[in-house]
């Protein structure tokens, strides 16, 4: 099957077969196709010391259901995919029984490579990417019935190959040499060619191998193979009417030089043939044949062949018929080989993990990449990448029109440009060797805000700050960006400044200019790197706001966005939003009250050792120097009391009342915990001294609070 993954993501780029803690967090994992399930613990195969999944498909756009298990005591509170080019999500992923499980159809399977499928998931410890490796295999058959088993030595003969799965076959396109029975394969879209070419007469037996780009999976023992079984068939080879003539190259390209000056061959010797003669090559035996090709002879050789020139004027291929060799009209001998045009790249394309065929040409260091060569004649080329390490030990597919490569791109590269050479002539197409920019974590980013650094991925939710903001300084930690196992390249980062007061009116916005920061000297690629506009050094946010932060209010919000520019960083970047809340544990102020109802409670003068109670008193006035509590968990939410110390008019608007006094108080207030009202009815208990009385009391009573 094929997927196409990510990164990254993913920018998430080479991951293990669990990303991160994947492994730790998931008991195991299933993929639920039509016929069969496939779980990790039983159908787990090991390629280049990776353990894959592997599963069976039998559609190129299989639909399959992926189930992750959670491991005891794992805490995954959410589970969602990650969409990738190389399947498509047709079910929301939803936690049913034990595990989280969706649906999804794949794409193209035969052709993906890097197959991987990418979920994100939340712990208690934050989010967390996860990537499970997958090796689809598929059964392919492969039958040869030729409907005649008489061939002619020198005539080439084409049989179709009848297969399950062509695209699945590969296989090289060249002939093969020195058997009894030559034999090249050849893909024509969706059909497979043999041409064969006996070369020895009698009984003879044909045997051709192929190979498969996707495996085929023994699941009793867990192992994977490509090779299918040999073809064979026998056939009578006879020999020609005309004698035939071989020629040491089977391969003439038509251009100017062969045209014109022709090109040197040995032919094999006949007894007719003279020395210092031209003869003519045509398609037909008969006269008016098209003319092919002229042969002159020019002098005998010692292992008993003449030297010639082959100039070419016609196109010709093996598979059309035999090639006559005339004296004037009469034909004398045949022979065949093949006239094609000159190798001739038309595109190149590009392919790696996790992504499909693109026309942009650009690699990075380290990668490993499919390079796709589409043209003309390309069978005829020996194709490579100077100073990338090819890594195609089989032809992965070759034939006239298309070619794969299969290359790795040093880490320690320093061109910017990589030609594409066949044999040691430069084609003139080049790839682009550009430096990652890919979207890393918040981990590298300090942010200190009066105390010390912090790791900003690692700040979660408001944070409550009690002390003085003096400054928010921004700085980097180079050295946590690239590793030798892993490369993001220079970060480029957009960061957003807003500030509001204690009712959430706006006090200042900035937008802070880009900011481009590079990997530190610990990364690879560290000297290659362009440094230009870097930013190596701190940024203070009081260089770009109008009120200094030291100055705010309690209560104040200096809200940081922070992200990664989209128009210089590949793949889906990181944002992370930020709210630092400069808060106070108490509020003080002068509050002035209207006690109405309060009842004091004395020492009764005519009763010494006895209290007395007063009656009810109207309206009065207080004006206290008081306290006021936050909540520690809520944001400048006060608790319902306040405690305070000032001066309380009894009966203040009473003035016929003998009752009028004023005394000094200590007041405790209970008010009702509704925010935001206007009018409230708080309760007052506390106890003074009153100046006219001349006397201590205790009082308690309702009041009315206005507040402005």
């Amino acid at each position: 099957m094929k997927i196409r993954a990510l990164l990254t993501l993913l920018p998430f780029l080479t991951f293990p077969l669990f990303a991160q803690s994947t492994d730790q967090a998931f008991a195991r994992y299933e993929v639920h196709t039509d016929s069969q399930t496939y779980n990790s613990n039983q159908h787990t195969v090991n390629i280049n010391g990776e353990p894959y999944l592997y599963f069976q498909y039998d559609t190129e756009n299989e639909i399959a259901e992926i189930r992750l298990f959670p491991a005891q005591q794992s805490g995954i509170s959410n589970c969602k995919p990650i969409p990738s080019g190389d399947y498509e999500i047709i079910d929301t992923m939803a936690f049913m029984g034990d595990a989280w499980t969706t649906k999804v159809r794949f794409h193209n399977l035969t052709q993906t490579r890097f197959l991987k499928f990418l979920f994100r998931y939340t712990m208690s410890s934050g989010e967390a990417f996860g990537a499970i490796r997958l090796q689809p295999c598929t059964k392919t058959t492969v039958s040869f019935r030729p409907p005649s088993d008489e061939l002619f030595i020198g005539e080439e003969k084409v049989f179709e190959l009848i297969t399950n799965n062509p695209g699945n076959l590969r296989f090289s396109s060249e002939w093969t040499s020195g058997r009894a029975i030559d034999y090249r394969l050849e893909r024509n879209d969706d059909r497979i060619n043999l041409h064969v070419l006996p070369n020895q007469p009698g009984q003879q037996t044909l045997q051709a191998d192929m190979l498969t780009e996707i495996p085929d999976v023994d699941m009793r023992t867990n192992t994977l193979t490509t090779q299918l079984p040999t073809i064979s068939a026998t056939f009578t080879v006879k020999t020609s009417r005309l004698k035939f003539l071989n020629i040491d190259r089977k391969d003439i390209t038509l251009d100017e030089q062969a045209r014109t000056g022709g090109v040197e061959i040995q032919l094999d010797n006949a007894r007719s043939l003279e020395i210092n003669k031209t003869y003519r090559v045509e398609n037909q035996e008969n006269p008016g044949g098209v003319l092919i090709a002229e042969i002159f002879t020019r002098s005998f050789l010692s292992n008993d062949r003449i030297l010639c020139y082959l100039r070419t004027y016609n196109y010709h291929k093996s598979s059309e018929g035999y090639l006559y060799i005339k004296d004037g009209d009469q034909a004398q001998f045949i022979s065949n080989f093949n006239i094609t045009p000159s190798t001739a790249i038309t595109r190149l394309s590009v392919m790696r993990e996790g992504s499909d065929w693109k026309g942009d040409l650009s690699v990075h260091p380290g990668e490993t990449v499919s390079l796709k060569i589409e043209g003309t004649a390309l069978y005829k080329a020996r194709f490579h990448v100077e100073d990338l390490i090819d890594l195609t030990t089989d032809t992965l597919f070759n034939s006239e029109n298309e070619v794969l490569l299969k290359l790795k791109v040093p880490l320690n590269i320093s061109k910017k440009k990589v030609s594409l050479y066949n044999y040691s002539v430069n084609t003139g197409f080049t790839l682009q060797v550009k430096e990652y920019e890919i979207p890393r974590p918040f981990d590298y980013i300090m942010l200190n805000y009066g105390d010390i650094n912090r790791v900003l991925s690692g700040i979660h939710g408001p944070v409550l700050f009690e002390k003085t903001i003096r400054d928010v300084v921004i700085t980097f930690n180079q050295n946590r960006i690239d590793s030798p196992e892993k490369l993001y390249g220079c970060q480029h980062l957009l960061i957003d400044v807003k500030v509001t007061g204690s009712n959430n009116e706006l006090i200042d916005t900035r937008t802070l200019p880009a900011i481009k920061v590079c990997p530190g000297d610990n990364s690879p690629r560290y000297s290659y790197y362009d440094k230009k506009n870097s930013s190596a050094g701190e940024i203070s946010l009081n260089k770009y706001l109008r009120k200094n932060t030291s100055d705010l209010d309690d209560w104040s919000r200096i809200t940081l966005t922070v992200k990664n520019d989209p128009a210089k960083s590949e793949g889906e970047g990181q944002q992370k939003e930020l709210d630092i809340i400069l808060k106070k544990k108490y509020k003080f102020d002068i509050d002035v009250s209207f006690p109405a109802g309060l009842v004091t409670v004395s020492e009764d003068e005519d009763n010494p050792g006895k209290t007395s109670f007063s009656n009810l008193y109207g309206i009065s006035m207080a004006m206290v120097a008081q306290f006021a509590f936050y909540h520690p968990d809520k944001i400048a939410k006060t608790r319902p009391y306040r405690i305070g110390a000032g001066f309380l008019a009894l009966n203040a608007f009473n003035f016929q009342s003998e009752e009028q006094d004023l005394a000094l108080v200590v007041l405790g207030s209970l008010y009702p915990t509704t925010r935001d009202k206007k009018l409230a009815f708080p309760l007052y208990i506390g106890g003074g001294y009153q100046f006219k009385a001349g006397k201590w009391m205790m009082l308690i009573g309702p009041g009315i609070s206005i507040k402005l």
